[in-house]
């Protein structure tokens, strides 16, 4: 992968989040299933206030975008 000197972020609002895993079959790179309580995990987010958010790489936006689209609770966002 490509160095993350980007300005596309993710973010994620994860205590919203219901465990569907669609985040983790598009981008399973950017994202993992908590063994904890069962909600997905942004890889290598930071949190505040209630939210995840990462930079990521040209090449990891359209994997996150298709992430965010098929996201039941509409919690994933690629800015």
């Amino acid at each position: 992968m490509k160095k993350r000197n980007s300005s596309i972020t993710v973010t994620h609002q994860r205590d919203k989040c219901i465990g569907c895993n669609y985040c983790v079959e598009y981008a399973p790179f950017r994202w993992a299933m908590s063994r904890i309580d069962g909600k997905s995990i942004l890889l290598d987010g930071l949190a505040k206030r209630g939210f995840w958010s990462v930079k990521i790489s040209e090449d990891e936006k359209e994997a996150n975008i298709k992430a965010a689209k098929a996201c039941p609770v509409k919690i994933i966002q690629v800015t």
